[in-house]
């Protein structure tokens, strides 16, 4: 199992790194502010402009540590990955599999991710019974047990994400009910992205870019060409297999916006607003955000599959790997992350 190791978050707009022997020092306004051994890093997350020096840069290719460039406002720009060291066959299978739809593969990833949104409401609910006072939350659940059930029906892909989009409009109309602390300054109706229109969409935004590409990072390391999905579209620049993975681990991402809100561990001063209309994080903001997502990356989650617990950070290692099984042939179908 892949060892967990450190992601490092460069958050100064004015950060350049660079190398120094084995360690990456990160220097500010001509000034050195840290520097770290290379050996304690797995991968490296830039929202700088000014980015990385080239020799740092082939250092960590050579070590396999994987650079993603972020815009400060938290938008994915590009991704520095090393050689592929996996087996040419993998890749070949996968393109084959992959060039003809792969209807129950769709499916089962459509359904577990209904399915982590359905547990997470429930988990809601039995913490707080009122929050369904008015019956809103049932009926969502309902609705999102009905896509689950249609799912499997249908093998048309345009009507499958039309069953995905339904769930997600109900489960969007309903996240509101969820906040219990912060009402006025976190409210959400509607998913936006790009860009992002409130507080709460601000966050999940920023997550689900991490979440990516720490998902791309997995695959590549067993091998997978993470730009080469079975559900979303291939897109230039998209790594459309690690969108496929996060599906599944979103309601976990969601889990953990609720309790930085509920908890108060972010707040509205956390967030700027631009003259667009759209929220980001501020620095402050994402350096409590991921310090936030670090702390979650060590907790424990259950896989249901194994039949063990495992951090979470491993999950999309323990997902990519049983991704790359499934594609082998070695097991017969492909088991998507399921909550408990």
């Amino acid at each position: 199992m892949r060892k967990l190791l450190n992601s490092l978050y460069i958050l100064d707009e004015t950060a350049y790194l660079s190398l120094d022997g084995e360690n990456i020092v990160c220097k500010s306004d001509q000034k050195e502010k840290f520097r770290l051994p290379l050996s304690t890093i797995e991968e490296i997350f830039c929202f700088s402009y000014l980015g990385c020096s080239p020799a740092l840069m082939g250092k960590c290719l050579e070590n396999a540590i994987s650079i993603s460039f972020i815009s400060p406002q938290g938008k994915f720009l590009s991704r520095l990955q090393g050689a592929t060291k996996g087996n040419i066959y993998l890749r070949k299978v996968q393109f084959e599999k992959f060039g003809t739809q792969q209807t129950l593969l769709i499916q089962n990833t459509v359904a577990a991710k209904l399915s982590n949104t359905r547990q997470l409401i429930r988990r809601s609910m039995r913490d707080n019974p009122q929050l369904d006072d008015e019956g809103r939350l049932s009926n969502c659940i309902g609705i999102i047990e009905n896509g689950i059930e249609n799912v499997y029906t249908q093998t048309d892909l345009e009507i499958i994400m039309g069953i995905e989009g339904n769930c997600a409009k109900a489960y969007f109309y309903i996240l509101s009910d969820l906040i219990l602390q912060q009402k006025d300054d976190f409210t959400v109706v509607a998913r936006t992205k790009r860009p992002p229109m409130d507080r709460v969409n601000a966050l999940l935004s920023f997550l689900y870019t991490i979440a990516t590409s720490s998902c791309a990072s997995a695959l590549e390391s067993v091998g997978l060409d993470s730009y080469l999905g079975y559900y979303h579209a291939m897109r230039s620049g998209r790594c459309s297999l690690a969108c496929d993975l996060v599906e599944e681990m979103r309601a976990v991402i969601d889990r953990l916006v609720l309790t930085m809100i509920n908890l108060k561990q972010v707040n509205a001063n956390d967030f700027e607003k631009q003259v667009s209309g759209a929220i980001y994080l501020n620095k402050d903001g994402k350096r409590k955000v991921l310090t936030l997502w670090q702390e979650r990356k060590r907790s424990i989650v259950e896989h249901a599959y194994l039949g063990q617990k495992i951090p979470f950070g491993l999950l999309p290692f323990v997902q990519s790997s049983l991704l790359a099984k499934h594609i082998r042939g070695e097991i017969e179908e492909y088991p998507s992350f399921l909550m408990k």
